[in-house]
């Protein structure tokens, strides 16, 4: 015969599960930190996804040079280091799972369903986002669409629960616990094993702390001439068209005169030196120092309205981030470079050999390599 384990009354819980943990104030003290830790990751997660995808009704600014490398630096590493409070946080309320009767009432029961839905979407959100940064697409779904969409689902949920819980909140955070030792250690535990993490990943972005970044997925110097690489040129299938010596760069569209330039003519034009990061949306980024031709100088050439929209087309056969636009506050910038050498050295075959476009404040994956064509529509 079964022995079935028996559900809790509400007020038995408190009784069978003695530790001090779990009580409300660690609960809500972790409630807050996750908040503030989720709502800082749809903000910078928004700011990706914009700049990635601008509406017809902003522009995103091409500095300060380093805001997108800040922001998703912050959204990947404020993601790992959310990890570890949300399993503190679950740890502590469990046992409110064992409470019997399951559903005391029609509103009690639409409050456990709003508590399954953020459950639900922010353990979505931060193991696909860490399978993501590793490189491993374990689900048969487009990560980027299904992150965007998720966040939605997770803060429209986390902002009606906080509201229903902000009077209980506010009266456990404020009232003096009677012996607070130690559910302050556990809260100062989970406070550094979070620190820990920041520690030892930030310097995947911030390469003064590079030698510490030992779970980073991505260290800062690897890679050819010193910068890391997210996709090569054979893994892209460009490596016969890039190193083509009939290869041209086609300068086409709306202009008052096209434009066919080899590799001779563009190191012919005037050369500028600018030092710029990549930034990757998995979080990492590393400075290098890019030379180049400025790409308002080649689309003046052309005879390019001061106003209009460009893009830049790959070798690539294919691919979501074969082109991309670039945008008026970009082209004009001088730090937009057409860039055809990296670290004092020729462009390397996997930086984008024999050109490449490197702006500030964009995505990596909008550094677009292997240029064949810029088209002004």
């Amino acid at each position: 015969m079964v022995r079935r384990t028996p559900r809790l009354k509400p007020d038995e819980v408190a009784g069978r599960f003695t530790s001090r943990w779990h009580d409300e104030r660690v609960a809500s003290w972790l409630g807050m930190a996750l908040g503030i830790a989720f709502l800082t990751a749809f903000v910078t997660g928004l700011i990706s996804h914009f700049m990635q995808h601008p509406p017809d009704w902003a522009q995103w600014p091409s500095r300060p040079v380093g805001l997108y490398r800040l922001t998703q630096g912050l959204h990947v590493i404020g993601g790992l280091a959310t990890i570890p409070l949300l399993a503190a946080k679950l740890w502590t309320v469990y046992p409110k799972l064992f409470q019997w009767p399951p559903l005391r009432s029609a509103g009690h029961a639409v409050e456990r369903g709003l508590v399954f839905v953020l459950v639900g979407a922010s353990l979505f959100q931060l193991v696909t986002g860490l399978l993501n940064i590793s490189y491993w697409y374990a689900f048969p779904f487009f990560f980027t669409t299904a992150h965007y969409w998720t966040s939605y689902i997770l803060i429209g949920a986390l902002l009606i629960h906080a509201a229903n819980e902000w009077a209980k909140v506010r009266r456990t955070v404020m009232t003096r616990p009677e012996d607070g030792l130690g559910r302050r250690g556990f809260l100062l535990g989970v406070a550094g094993v979070s620190g820990v993490v920041v520690l030892t990943t930030v310097g995947e972005t911030f390469t003064p702390l590079a030698r510490l970044a030992v779970l980073a997925p991505r260290r800062p110097g690897r890679g050819p001439q010193g910068l890391l690489v997210n996709r090569s040129a054979l893994a892209a299938g460009v490596t016969g068209p890039a190193r083509d010596p009939r290869w041209r760069l086609r300068v086409t569209g709306r202009v008052e005169r096209e434009l066919s330039l080899s590799l001779d003519d563009l190191r012919a034009l005037p050369r500028r030196s600018v030092r710029l990061p990549i930034a990757c949306v998995e979080g990492w980024s590393a400075e290098g120092t890019w030379d180049g031709v400025r790409l308002r100088d080649v689309l003046r050439l052309a005879g390019v309205d001061g106003d209009a929209r460009v893009r830049v087309e790959s070798l690539q056969g294919g691919g979501a981030f074969r082109s991309s636009h670039v945008d008026p506050p970009h082209w004009r910038d001088p730090l937009t470079l057409l860039a055809l050498g990296l670290n004092g050295e020729p462009l390397h075959l996997d930086h984008g050999y024999p050109c490449r476009l490197i702006a500030p404040n964009r995505p990596g994956v909008m550094q677009t390599k292997w240029i064949g064509a810029v088209v002004v529509e």
